[in-house]
């Protein structure tokens, strides 16, 4: 995974070194392929509550019900893949959240009260594992270098970006070609088949003393790469199918199991998830205010697809670029620079919007993009933070966390935007959106000594 003068792959080769990995291909794949019925669950259940109901209201209240369930259960199954075989939670939690989506399609076609409807959609979100998370505990069993496990962090951030641009785009043609619950049925097959592909996986089969030992041994060898071209053979890290065969052999001071419970008293953590909430609040207003703008501002729907599109263009091509230059660094302090500048662009828009004559769609979609260009690397940096942080005991419970930060945040602030839009326009919610990120800004700046206290500043390797 190391190039021949020992130093770890940098620039666009890094991607090549980190898919090269043995297994590494295969688990990214398969995660991949599991995580895109979350971006096409929420829009599946509005298009079939709707038809079958006739109420945007009923549509809404089941899909938040849904993300509800989520938000809740990701961390008790992040926290429960600490302590046993991820597998052995995903197969029966995915199992199940399959099954209540094909139940809640034959309910919501046969007609359920929307009380029912609800119910199951909140029991699907609640056994939605996350997959996010597990993988991202996997790179750290898959990558030792910090440098190639940020730039797996970059390919999840650009893989997340594409899905839910594609999510929808899939959907859109399901509905075209199959009856009224075909879409939603689709999406529980894809997520039965994604999440067992996954939990099949070599990372995912591993034991939490396996895991623990394995993710030891590769940071260890990672860290002698970088001193020598030439590295002990006992410094072999072991892959992800052949986890150490002596964990004692490993650093003593690394945790054998799961870490402390108090992990999320650590005031660090706390930070970096306080941040992804305020920045998280912006996601959502942001996503109420593009479909707002194309309605009522360009007044034409087909629109949103390209406001979409722009913006998560260029998160995909930041989030890429970011995982290829980046280096040994957490990124802590800039990340007060990156989500400023998100906060900015959005202003920006605001104000393009406000602006008399209605605004120019090629210079909002430019300034969409430049926004976006920032989006992926600010969570780039949050995930690397959590990866510093966490016990390596407790890894998937924290990025859990994280994700149930980022989807509480996103879920409020999409009910917050509606809410600016009602009472003051769609320009007005850009601008509310530009000041969460301001407080995400406040956040990231009082917390950098936090950060570099505990280790996760841009010393740390």
């Amino acid at each position: 995974m190391t190039s021949h003068a020992g130093s770890p792959a940098r620039g666009v080769a890094v991607y090549g070194a980190v898919l090269r990995r043995p297994g590494a291909l295969v688990t990214f794949a398969a995660s991949v392929l599991a995580r895109l019925p979350i971006a096409m669950a929420p829009l599946g259940m509005v298009l079939l509550v709707e038809r079958t109901s006739g109420s945007y209201a009923t549509a809404g209240a089941v899909t938040a019900a849904f993300a509800v369930g989520t938000a809740a259960g990701a961390p008790v199954w992040g926290r429960a893949m600490d302590v046993r075989a991820q597998a052995r939670v995903l197969a029966p939690t995915v199992t199940a959240s399959a099954g209540l989506l094909v139940v809640l399609a034959l309910a919501a076609q046969a007609g359920a009260h929307a009380a029912v409807l609800c119910g199951v959609a909140l029991g699907a979100g609640m056994a939605f594992p996350p997959f996010s998370a597990a993988m991202r505990a996997s790179w750290r069993v898959l990558l030792g270098d910090p440098v190639h496990r940020r730039a797996g962090f970059a390919l999840d951030a650009a893989a997340v970006e594409a899905l839910f641009v594609l999510g929808p785009l899939l959907l859109s043609g399901l509905l075209v070609a199959l009856p009224t619950t075909g879409p939603l049925l689709v999406t529980a097959a894809v997520l039965l088949v994604g999440g067992l592909a996954y939990a099949a996986t070599g990372p995912a089969r591993l034991g939490p003393r396996e895991r623990t030992a394995t993710a030891g041994a590769s940071t260890t060898t990672s860290t002698a790469d970088a001193a020598t071209a030439e590295p002990a053979p006992s410094a072999t890290a072991p892959t992800a199918t052949a986890p150490a065969q002596d964990a004692s052999a490993q650093d003593a001071s690394a945790p054998a199991g799961p870490g402390p419970t108090a992990l999320l008293t650590s005031a660090p953590l706390l930070a970096v998830l306080a941040t992804g909430l305020a920045m998280a609040l912006a996601f959502g207003a942001t996503d109420t205010s593009l479909a707002a703008t194309a309605r009522t501002v360009l007044g034409d729907d087909a629109a949103l697809g390209l406001l979409f599109a722009a913006i998560a263009g260029g998160s995909t091509l930041g989030g890429l670029t970011y995982g290829a230059v980046a280096g040994h660094h957490t990124g802590a302090r800039l990340l007060p620079l990156t989500l400023g500048v998100f906060g900015a662009g959005l202003g920006v828009v605001s104000l393009v919007l406000a602006a008399p004559g209605g605004p120019s769609t090629p210079l909002l979609l430019a300034v969409l993009f430049v926004v976006g260009l920032v989006i992926a690397p600010s969570l780039i940096i949050q995930q690397a933070l959590v990866d510093a942080q966490a016990p390596l005991g407790r890894t998937t419970e924290a990025q859990a966390w994280l994700s149930t930060a980022v989807t509480t945040g996103g879920a409020l602030g999409t009910a917050a935007g509606g809410a600016v839009i009602e009472a003051a326009g769609v320009a007005a919610a850009f601008g509310s959106a530009a000041g969460a990120l301001g407080l995400a800004v406040l956040v990231a700046l009082v917390s950098q000594g936090s950060w570099q206290r505990a280790g996760a500043g841009p010393s740390h390797p």
